[in-house]
């Protein structure tokens, strides 16, 4: 009888230290899970955050220089992204061409961008999402001519143009609640870009927009998952001292475009798109110089 009631002790017992062992294991891995989940969906917002691809053909139309078409392409690779951390990395190219309209439809000193970004997740929630970015940036042509002519002009023929920046960024968003299968979202970024401490091309030197203060916003409209339309706008505008240009110097300083694309729903992932804007500062490497107004036609894509 002793020996009966002994097994009874034992057996409840073990079941008080078995219970809240198997709570917390079950805890654990609930966690986990969340992580994992929430850094898979902040995945796909990094990507979806990334600057879209375009063809354009006429290039920017009311621009100083006649082109036969433009292209963009840019994807957002994510190399790391661990299930435990809210830490993630991505390599992120970012090459432009455009077609001269000339005799030889020449792509004169393409524009080439290689860099990569680190993601910092500042939030678990997807609808109200917050992150923080980190990026490095080489900026180049692929030529290496003498950047000015002997008369002083920029030579935008076979002039070399290189820079290397950081990039420090800030996004935020959220999204509606569905209704009949349509919702929103509102994103916003807003960057600090910064070349000083890196090589660039001699001749930049108190004539380029060296530090740039950066703003981006989007809206977009989802149907049964379906990014239906996006609206974008961005502007940046540099902060550094120019020569010939004081801080006010509008003209020369910023750099200001609107877009809207529109996808049909037998499209996937693809947009007509229609921009216009004003650059101060032409982004295409040697053109720099470059001052307009400008309106862009064509198609997007986020990949």
């Amino acid at each position: 009888m002793k020996l009966f009631y002994l097994i009874v002790v034992f057996y409840f017992a073990g079941i008080e230290t078995v219970i809240p062992q198997v709570g917390i294991s079950a805890g654990k891995d609930s966690l986990v899970t969340l992580r994992y989940l929430c850094n898979r969906q902040y995945s796909d917002i990094y990507k979806e955050n990334g600057d879209l691809s375009y063809i354009s053909p006429r290039g920017e139309l009311a621009g100083p220089v006649k082109y036969i078409i433009n292209g963009r392409i840019t994807r957002t690779y994510i190399i790391l992204a661990i299930p435990e951390s809210p830490v993630a990395f991505a390599m992120v190219p970012d090459f432009t061409v455009k077609v001269i309209d000339d005799k030889s439809s020449g792509v004169r000193t393409p524009d080439l961008k290689l860099g990569g970004t680190f993601y910092f997740r500042l939030s678990q929630s997807v609808k109200n999402y917050k992150y923080a970015t980190l990026k490095f940036t080489h900026h180049s042509n692929g030529q290496d001519g003498e950047a000015l002519n002997l008369d002083g002009t920029i030579n935008t023929k076979t002039g070399n143009f290189s820079t290397n920046y950081l990039t420090v960024g800030y996004n935020f968003g959220n999204r509606t609640k569905p209704l009949n299968s349509i919702y929103y979202t509102l994103n916003h970024y807003g960057g600090f870009e910064w070349h000083k401490w890196f090589n660039y091309e001699k001749v930049l030197v108190h004539d380029y927009g060296f530090t740039r203060v950066l703003y981006d916003f989007s809206l977009r409209r989802y149907v049964k998952q379906k990014e239906n339309w996006r609206a974008n706008i961005g502007l940046n505008y540099a902060v550094n001292p120019m020569d010939n240009y004081d801080a006010f110097a509008i003209k020369k300083r910023l750099n200001v475009e609107t877009s809207f694309n529109y996808s049909f729903p037998f499209m996937s992932n693809v947009f007509l798109m229609a921009a216009v804007g004003y650059y101060g500062e032409d982004p295409y490497n040697i053109y720099y110089r470059n001052k307009y107004s400008y309106l862009r036609l064509g198609i997007s894509t986020g990949l």
